[in-house]
């Protein structure tokens, strides 16, 4: 048996061996790559004669074309098992059903809806949105706001509070979002008005209270607002975020630093079944405070309180979710169970319009 003989048994075991592209490339860059095995055997033709050139490199041609169809030949087989292994690995069960896209499956949280609802209510009566920081220092969310240092009515917020500093002063986790309406007052000049929603923190927990919840303030300052103003804007307010025709609401006399005169605000409802009912019924729920703004913050605020006056109400938005949407418990908001979530949420893309409905 030739060297020619021998050579082309050694490479066809080891193309026959190969179990993947991988190493056959590996046998055909060994043969016929630059200096492969029959590479090497077309370059000895160079030092022979014309007679045996002739002879040897018909042999060497034939060996060459021989190998190069072998190694098509299994590539092919390769390529198939490659791919029948792919396939059963990547078997598609089409009796399963479709996977639900994200806007169908995720929801938004009842705090941020509500707080959609209300911004668009609010804006449409004209009213701006504005933000502050949820650390504070004690002059935006106590002292201007009336709150004289020692003052009894510093101890209804149950405040968190920062270390001292080295100057003996505290920041504090802000109790409401009033600060916004003085840092408002201190930057802009009137007629002012804004809403104001927000985290806020204070020391309390239970059924209907958490260590942070949310509130929404607002402020109007002008030459011309009054009480009747007051009354008109958180009538209208409560019957486009209940969705009713008409509300009656009861004015109470009350006692706030910021507001004088200040008044809590209680409105007509059906408490007899399940569910709340707005706008009928024989019983009272309190929903909100509110007041005409103090001449002292307006003074404090760099605002004389002989030109300007202006009105401020405050509602929890957690307190106003639940009544709406008929959830039970504060706590639950917070516990980011997405059981809970997938009930009370909402879908991303039904954003609450006036036009089209606020719950939708």
């Amino acid at each position: 048996m030739s060297d020619i003989d021998d050579l082309e048994l050694s490479l066809s075991a080891a193309i026959a061996a190969a179990t993947d592209e991988a190493a056959l490339e590996a046998v055909r860059v060994g043969a016929l790559g630059k200096k492969g095995s029959v590479s090497e055997l077309l370059k000895s033709l160079g030092a022979m004669s014309p007679e045996d050139r002739k002879t040897r490199g018909a042999e060497i041609n034939g060996l060459k074309d021989r190998v190069g169809e072998a190694l098509t030949a299994r590539k092919a087989v390769l390529k198939a098992a490659a791919l029948t292994a792919r396939l059963a690995a990547e078997t598609v069960d089409v009796t399963l059903p479709l996977w639900s896209s994200p806007a169908n499956e995720g929801r938004v949280h009842p705090i941020s809806q509500v707080t959609d609802e209300l911004t668009a209510i609010f804006a449409d009566m004209g009213f701006a949105v504005a933000e502050g920081p949820d650390v504070e220092s004690d002059f935006y969310n106590f002292t201007a706001l009336n709150f004289p240092e020692g003052h009894p009515a510093r101890e209804m917020h149950d405040t968190f509070f920062f270390q001292p500093k080295a100057d003996g002063t505290r920041r504090l986790l802000r109790t409401h979002t009033s600060p916004v309406q003085v840092r408002t007052m201190l930057s802009q000049k009137p007629p002012i008005r804004i809403i104001a929603p927000g985290r806020t923190y204070r020391c309390d927990s239970d059924q209907t209270h958490t260590p942070m919840f949310h509130q929404v303030e607002g402020l109007v300052i002008d030459k011309t607002s009054t009480i009747g103003t007051l009354k008109w804007v958180l009538e209208e307010f409560c019957k486009s975020f209940f969705e009713v025709e008409s509300v009656e609401m009861r004015f109470r006399p009350s006692f706030f630093p910021f507001t004088e005169p200040s008044m809590e605000v209680d409105i007509r409802c059906d408490r007899s079944g399940p569910e709340i009912k707005f706008g009928e019924g024989d019983d009272w729920l309190e929903i909100l405070g509110c007041g005409m703004v103090h001449p002292n913050v307006l003074r404090n605020c760099g605002l004389d309180p002989d030109e300007y006056q202006g009105f401020a109400f405050g509602m929890g938005i957690d307190r106003i979710a639940m009544l709406k949407y008929g959830m039970p418990d504060l706590r639950a908001f917070f516990d980011a169970d997405v059981r809970w979530l997938k009930h009370y949420g909402f879908r991303p893309l039904d954003l609450p319009t006036l036009f089209g409905g606020l719950s939708a």
